[in-house]
This record gives structure tokens, sequence and C-alpha cells, in this order.
């Protein structure tokens, strides 16, 4: 699954000509392309897709949502190790196999 997460910029900078951003999901720091939203500040929270922020997000609505995501377990799939997600997913195919 492949979610739009919301988080808070933490700090930005302009690398090779792009600006990204250090944001802050719940605990988890990513680098984030602020592409399409290049005047976004630190301490403003937007809506992060694959890697790029897409919208920006009241404060309010980004903490309700980081809560329902952290309560129905999807935070930990979205950042999850995605190594050791395919490793228990293919232990799982072999053993259906057998």
């Amino acid at each position: 699954m492949c979610l739009a997460v919301p988080g808070r910029v933490l700090s930005t900078a302009e690398v090779d000509g792009t600006v990204m951003a250090e944001v802050d999901f719940g605990g988890v720091r990513k680098e984030v392309c602020l592409q399409y939203i290049p005047d976004v500040t630190v301490g403003e929270y937007v809506i992060v897709h694959v890697g790029f922020a897409i919208q920006r997000l009241d404060e309010a609505s980004a903490q309700d949502t980081l809560a329902n995501f952290e309560r129905l377990g999807i935070l930990a799939e979205e950042f999850g190790d995605g190594f050791e997600l395919a490793a228990q997913q293919n232990t799982a195919s072999e053993g259906a196999g057998r």
C-alpha cells in the first residue's frame, strides 16, 4: 500500500537545485522533495506521497490522521523495514506452498 502521509517539516535545504526537507512522520524522519510546494516553511505540515510533498495541512488534521494511522498499524506498514516485510511475506508464501 502506498498512502499519502502527513508530516511536519523540520528543515529545508536546496540540494542540487531541488528544494528538499527533512520531515517528521510521528517519530520517523524522511527526506522529502518540496518541488511541488517549494515555499513551505519549517514547522508547517505537509502531505507526502512517494517522497514528494503534495499539499499543506493544518496541524490538528495532521495529528489526527497520524494518530488514526498509528492505531490502524498503517505507519508501521508504510515506514517499516521493507526487507523485513518482504522476508515475512516470502516465508508466508513458502509455507502456503507446502
